[in-house]
């Protein structure tokens, strides 16, 4: 088994994360990789490895117990990535896990989700109408336009987070994923989400209403709540996720099915369903590129190598989707007739993304109704002008230029 193979500096500015997935594949289904700081971990690109890897018990997601370098306090505070090691449900590992999961849960059931169809229509449409109202001729940005608007707006409703205070509030999260930054920036932009994620819980204290904010500050479990900081960081964790994840999933599709008209025929026609859309590009587009952060309990043999006890690791979703051992040499290819679609860009184990239900339920009303509103769209550029987010650990553009009647300015 392989320990010392030399780890290899990942891209922060994220200009490739496909490129990039193959080329640490290149070396093997586990790779060491280099972070910010010089700090060694381990990215694991291999579908089979990482599902083997996501229900291992020998892998912790909790820093505070595994991982040496940050409870010894060796790694720096002023570390780029320090947010990802936040005190919320996806940091916390066994007993821990379990509580925190079954807390949020509680809040986050399925009546809830399926009371939200109403609102992600009306949302939906309104989003459309103002994009109808677009000049005919001018490019509209896809993603500020819809992409992002709409998931942002549906997971601020379901939080109860006023209008007013919605960019404060997610603002946070969208910086906390630029992977460009300084860590003076990061540092700064930290502050600022907590302040305004601790007021929005204060004023949920003072105040509550039939929202999830509201039910997780009320949430108990055999007695036990959360925490002010499991509180903050879950909330932190889980507006986060609701939108940015859900909008690179939304112009993901915009995208593949823009540039593969062959392929958006067989869903015009009825050949295929907007499942199976959805389906393949969760596959071949995970919305989440590499996944921060994992430890090792004890010394791990895994793809080949060992990973040693404490040291980090990344999970490659965006690589699992077109591993080339499970999906042929195709992988990489959008093809909407491909018969097993199969991804673990939800997750997979006691992890799977609680949020995934309301995901599908917000692709499944605002896609079709896009491309029905819309079916003469266009890119307005070649889809390798399309700049990246700028982030190694989301797979996603900066902006997704469009002309909505299929004809330049």
């Amino acid at each position: 088994m392989e320990t010392d193979t030399a780890p290899i500096p990942l891209d922060m500015t994220g200009a490739d994360i496909h490129a990039e997935a193959a080329r640490l594949r290149a070396h093997g289904p586990v790779t060491p990789v280099l972070l910010p700081g010089d700090v060694r971990a381990w990215s694991i690109t291999g579908y089979a490895e990482i599902k083997k890897a996501l229900t291992d018990p020998r892998v912790s997601k909790d820093p505070r117990k595994h991982w040496p370098a940050f409870a010894n306090g060796e790694l720096s505070r002023d570390w780029p990535l320090i947010d990802w090691l936040g005190d919320n449900m996806t940091t916390a590992h066994g007993a821990d896990h379990a509580r925190l999961r079954k807390l949020v849960a509680k809040a986050f059931t399925a009546r809830r989700v399926a009371e939200m169809r109403p609102r992600v229509e009306r949302i939906t449409n309104a989003l459309l109408d103002d994009l109808a109202a677009t000049p005919r001729g001018a490019v509209v940005d896809l993603k500020a336009g819809y992409g992002t608007p709409l998931p942002a707006r549906v997971i601020c409703e379901l939080f109860g987070v006023p209008e007013e205070d919605q960019d404060a509030v997610l603002r946070g999260g969208e910086a906390n994923t630029d992977t460009r930054l300084t860590a003076e920036q990061a540092r700064r932009n930290i502050e600022q989400w907590q302040r305004a994620i601790g007021a929005l819980v204060e004023t949920k204290r003072r105040t509550p209403g039939d929202d999830l904010t509201s039910a997780l500050v009320g949430a108990q479990e055999d007695g036990s709540s959360l925490t002010d900081s499991e509180l903050l960081g879950t909330l932190n964790l889980i507006l986060s996720a609701g939108s940015g994840t859900v909008t690179n999933l939304l112009c993901g599709v915009m995208v593949a099915l823009l540039t593969h008209p062959e392929q958006y025929e067989l869903v015009r026609t009825g050949q295929r369903t907007w499942r199976d859309v959805v389906d393949e590009v969760l596959r071949v587009e995970s919305p989440i590129a590499q996944l921060p952060f994992r430890f090792a309990i004890e010394d791990i043999e895994l793809g080949g190598v060992v990973i040693p006890r404490g040291e980090p690791i990344l999970i490659g979703y965006a690589a699992a989707g077109r591993d080339p051992d499970l999906h042929g040499a195709d992988a990489g290819r959008f093809d909407l007739t491909r018969a097993n679609k199969e991804h673990l860009s939800f997750g997979h184990g006691a992890h799977f993304c609680v949020g995934a239900p309301l995901a599908q339920l917000e692709a499944s009303i605002a896609l079709p109704a896009l491309f029905e509103r819309f079916p003469d769209m266009r890119l307005a550029v070649d889809v390798a002008e399309l700049e990246p987010r700028g982030s190694f650990i989301m797979n996603a553009y900066a902006a997704l230029p469009v002309h909505l009647n299929g004809v330049s300015s």
